[in-house]
């Protein structure tokens, strides 16, 4: 092992390279702080922020007063003054480590277990028994995260990536005045390197009984108190690291997510399918309906979109040959945000030639059941207060029979007279003039897009376990096959769990004429909703922000001319997946650093 950056360790052997040895013979001044209580104390201190060498800052700190009274510094507080005294307090730390010759932010620390590690290796001790044997020297590093005191002994509790482990520290096993150093300069939230033995306490709990160590990393800050953790939400979105440290349980969510991850590429490459990279920045944002980010690109002196999906990309790689691809990647959507919807999300998108949407309803089973299985052993997941059933095979139904189910209209019996359609839906559903759903109904433009808004309104909260609703109106289903026996419906389906789309496929449109037709339908249809938006005339209700231009990806159109084979494709919102398996209310708790507002 060696620690750099501390010359005054580069000669000694290996038992002494961990001493946090003062330079000089006198011990370092201590302060009559709150540490004080530190070595006579058993009550838990849990955020240390005296020093000697800070008198002055340790008063402002201490500003409370009163014998037994804890300090500012003791606990968390949203006082700024606080914040900033302590802080100084800390600096002063920093500075008198340097000032003797030791550097409190260090390059390297060579470890030799991890705390779950340690925690596995030495479960047979019984308590009261030590190992400290040449084997069983140690070296571990992490935060310390808690810390208490009785008299001439300490505990700090570490925790790695891992886990925690406590550290024993004992005066008389400590070299010169380390044990006193370790009152005055160590703080809850810096980050340490430990030697020494192993002992299971009398109390049972597993120990490193510490001959040496060495501060890492100077932390400055105050972390939350341990009992009250970081509660608000804002900051713990806005301050992610803070949340992790203050919040294990954050953290195991996203060590969850890369677990998903991982079994999602392994779910999918184990039946051949490759991984491709397609452009982020692309010159027509396609593949969906989406308001796009847009930015500027100043070499080629044009406007370029963010990718609101990766499909046109991928189907130009079924034209090129591949047959079995996917990607998993970031989609952009300058839309709005809410605890489904993050302006940046991330999805898993797959095609497959030669196959048809019954493949993708397959594939879609077996990715979110082995991503169950990893992630918690079982297919029944308590998302939110209800079980979810993951055993397959999942239902799939039709978006005509399901409405006709919770409504009692069945559009297929209605024929293609808009208007006849939209007062039978307003009787049957009791819709009032001035209400939401009236305006919503109103919008629609034919009568698939009419059904599409009564599923969403009344069917899509109701479908809590997995189902798979099938064969989607043509209207809303621009990149999908006609359906081969029902005409007006094409071959889609949306994978639906807890009353929210987890998935989206079809049976992939090949035809180039048709594609172009529906593709201009589409532009001419957003277009009328702008118009509709700026005219003073309008008595149409426009919700959404529709003032962006569409245009035609005239190269994806030309690479279908060349020939696409028959083929099924589908998208899953690994957010929402990772949502699910780890009972995360919001999508904000599932990515590490979400798209917030300006603080004020």
């Amino acid at each position: 092992m060696e620690a750099l950056g501390l010359k005054v360790w580069s000669s000694k052997p290996l038992r002494h390279l961990f001493h946090l040895a003062s330079s000089s013979s006198s011990p370092l001044p201590t302060s009559k702080s709150y540490l004080s209580s530190f070595s006579s104390s058993s009550s838990s201190i849990r955020c240390c922020s005296s020093s000697s060498t800070a008198a002055a800052a340790t008063a402002a700190v201490r500003k409370q007063g009163g014998r037994g009274r804890r300090s500012p510094a003791d606990s968390t507080t949203n006082s700024t003054s606080d914040r900033d005294a302590i802080r100084a307090i800390r600096l002063k730390k920093v500075e008198e480590l340097r000032s003797k010759g030791f550097e409190p932010y260090a390059y390297k620390w060579d470890r030799t277990h991890t705390a779950n590690q340690l925690q596995e290796i030495y479960k047979h001790l019984e308590n009261g028994e030590e190992s400290n044997g040449e084997d069983d020297q140690v070296s571990i590093s992490g935060r310390i995260v808690a810390r208490r005191a009785f008299g001439k002994l300490a505990f700090l509790t570490l925790r790695d990536d891992s886990g925690t482990i406590q550290l024993y520290c004992e005066k008389e096993r400590l070299a010169d005045d380390q044990f006193e150093q370790l009152k005055s300069l160590v703080d809850i939230g810096d980050i340490l390197g430990a030697c020494g033995s192993i002992k299971r306490t009398e109390k049972g709990e597993l120990s490193v009984c510490v001959n040496s160590f060495l501060i890492l990393t100077k932390s400055l800050l105050p972390l939350p108190d341990k009992f009250h953790g970081l509660t608000d939400v804002d900051k713990r979105y806005r301050q992610r690291y803070v949340d992790m440290i203050a919040n294990p349980d954050v953290a195991d969510v996203f060590r969850k997510r890369a677990k998903i991850v991982s079994i999602i590429r392994q779910t999918v490459e184990s039946v051949g399918f490759i991984e491709v990279d397609t452009p982020v920045l692309q010159g027509a944002a396609g593949g969906a309906e989406a308001r796009p980010f847009i930015t500027h690109h100043n070499s080629l002196g044009r406007d370029l979109y963010l990718r609101i999906a990766t499909e046109l990309h991928l189907k130009r790689m079924l034209v090129g040959g591949f047959e079995k691809v996917y990607e998993i990647g970031r989609i952009f959507r300058n839309e709005g945000i809410s605890t489904r919807h993050n302006p940046e999300f991330t999805t898993i998108e797959i095609y497959e030639a030669y196959s048809d949407y019954e493949s993708m309803m397959n594939m879609a089973e077996e990715i979110v059941t082995q991503c169950a299985l990893a992630v918690n052993g079982k297919l029944t997941v308590d998302y939110q207060g209800v079980e979810i059933n993951l055993e397959r095979p999942w239902r799939r139904e039709t978006m005509h029979n399901l409405v006709k189910e919770a409504t009692g209209i069945d559009f297929s019996e209605l024929g293609n007279d808009l208007n006849a359609v939209k007062e039978e839906t307003f009787s049957k559903l009791n819709i009032g003039a001035n209400s939401q759903e009236r305006h919503l109904i109103e919008a629609c433009t034919s009568v698939g897009r009419l059904l599409n808004e009564v599923f969403e309104m009344v069917v899509e909260p109701t479908l809590v376990q997995p189902t798979f609703v099938l064969d989607y109106p043509v209207e809303v289903s621009p990149l999908a096959k006609p359906h081969r026996r029902h005409a007006g419906l094409t071959e889609r389906f949306e994978l639906f769990i807890c009353g929210r789309e987890l998935g989206n496929a079809f049976s992939e449109l090949t035809d180039p004429l048709d594609q172009r037709a529906r593709l201009e339908e589409q532009v001419k249809q957003h277009n009328q909703k702008k118009e509709a938006a700026v005219s003073k005339d309008s008595d149409t209700k426009v919700d959404d922000d529709v003032s962006y231009e569409v245009t035609l990806d005239e190269d994806f159109l030309t690479a279908l001319e060349y020939g696409m084979p028959p083929a099924s494709g589908m998208g899953l919102g690994v957010d929402r997946l990772v949502m699910l398996l780890t009972n995360s209310a919001s999508i904000r708790d599932v990515i590490a650093f979400p798209v917030l507002k300006i603080q004020q």
